[in-house]
């Protein structure tokens, strides 16, 4: 427990260093009629890029993990792409692949921002992304690099389902865990949407029973959940599991799909 404790202190750390970018986003989303598929790995800051404006605008995707080492999807994206380069969007609903995070970030804005403009913020980030990268470090560098265990282990047959959204130090975890098991998933954002998501599930600003924006993505997953909106929730369709708790996810995903 207590190492488990160092890890979302390290967590909140790398949230912290970013300055708490990907935590807020749209409650109304404009989905794309065919989910979005993005190569990238946990650790690497220009992957954190992308994933803090898909989490500003909520946007769900799918996640193929590629740690440096890994072996299921850094081939697989080489054949779509023609290099291994990160991140890596494929669109198929405008029919583009692309590699600049910059480049994956205006076209994110384009085509599924409400404005169809990308916002000054995330419109110029600096070259060298030295916020993010400090981020990884003090973050431990976890997802970087794949668990060598599971390097001839063959990847499950149904993608898991996580929920979550970019800054949230206790999804991070989780993720990163997915990231070095080279476990492929679909990432259901859950961005808070106005002052009263704020906080953590049973100690949000906001005092009294949780009610969500009506109308908003969180009251639709409320209905997933049940009584609460609470982040990391994991479900694996290929064994029925479902859970809430970073730890217990993460002990659950070693001992199914680890060594």
């Amino acid at each position: 427990m207590l190492k488990h404790q160092m890890k979302v202190a390290q967590s909140l750390l790398s949230s912290l260093a970013e300055g708490g970018r990907g935590a807020s986003g749209t409650p109304y989303p404009i989905q794309p009629e065919k989910k979005l598929r993005l190569y990238e790995f946990e650790g690497s800051p220009f992957c954190r890029r992308v994933r803090e404006v898909l989490t500003v605008l909520n946007l769900d995707y799918d996640v193929y993990p590629c740690p440096k080492g890994g072996q299921r999807y850094r081939q697989e994206m080489k054949k779509l792409g023609g290099k291994k380069q990160f991140p890596f969007l494929v669109d198929e609903n405008t029919g583009d692949q692309l590699y600049e995070s910059q480049d994956i970030i205006h076209h994110l804005f384009k085509h599924y921002g409400h404005s169809g403009k990308t916002p000054r913020k995330y419109a110029r980030y600096p070259k060298i992304p030295v916020a993010a990268f400090a981020g990884t470090l003090v973050n431990g560098a976890r997802g970087v690099w794949v668990n060598q265990a599971v390097l001839q282990r063959e990847a499950p047959k149904q993608l898991l389902e996580l929920w979550g959204f970019e800054a949230s130090p206790y999804t991070r975890i989780v993720r990163a865990e997915l990231s070095e098991l080279e476990l492929p998933y679909t990432f259901h954002n859950v961005a808070k949407e106005r002052w009263q998501d704020q906080g953590l599930a049973v100690l949000r600003l906001k005092p009294g029973k949780y009610i969500p924006l009506a109308g908003g993505k969180r009251e639709q997953i409320l209905k997933i959940m049940g009584n609460n909106v609470q982040v990391p929730y994991l479900a694996d369709p290929n064994t029925g599991v479902k859970l809430f708790e970073s730890a217990d996810i993460v002990q659950y995903l070693k001992q199914q799909y680890g060594a």
